[in-house]
């Protein structure tokens, strides 16, 4: 087998760090995911266009459409934060910033997925009806 790799790259061991892919795919089937669950999204969301609060709110209680949504949200904050994820890995140099901006994405992404998908459950286990709280 012939390397291609200078004496000093082999020396040092530099090359892939074999971790790349998995987050290449992790993105792709994400993406993937998500096709059906916009273009539902966006077909309900028109739906619920046309009605009033009574509506969406009965619409939410359908455990499918709850289902549904709770699945598009996860699935949606979880590739926003692997796609910032990469974004800073390549483009932020800094250790200290990378860092605190790796942080931060998580902790942005993960607060506003919790928040999405605890409102949509709490809509959806009853404590959204009309009148109370």
């Amino acid at each position: 087998m012939v390397s291609y790799r200078t004496p000093l790259g082999r020396a040092r061991g530099l090359g892939s760090a074999k971790h790349g892919a998995l987050h290449w795919v992790s993105e792709r089937v994400s993406s993937i995911a998500l096709v059906p669950l916009v273009i539902w999204m966006v077909y309900g969301v028109i739906r619920l266009a046309a009605g009033d609060y009574g509506f969406a709110v009965e619409w939410v209680h359908d455990p499918l459409n709850a289902t549904l949504c709770v699945l598009t949200f996860a699935i949606a904050f979880w590739h926003m934060s692997s796609g910032m994820r990469v974004v800073v890995e390549d483009y932020i140099h800094k250790t200290l910033t990378k860092s605190a901006l790796l942080i931060l994405n998580l902790f942005v992404c993960g607060l506003a997925g919790a928040l999405a998908i605890f409102s949509i459950l709490k809509v959806a286990l009853g404590a959204g009806v009309l009148g109370g709280a």
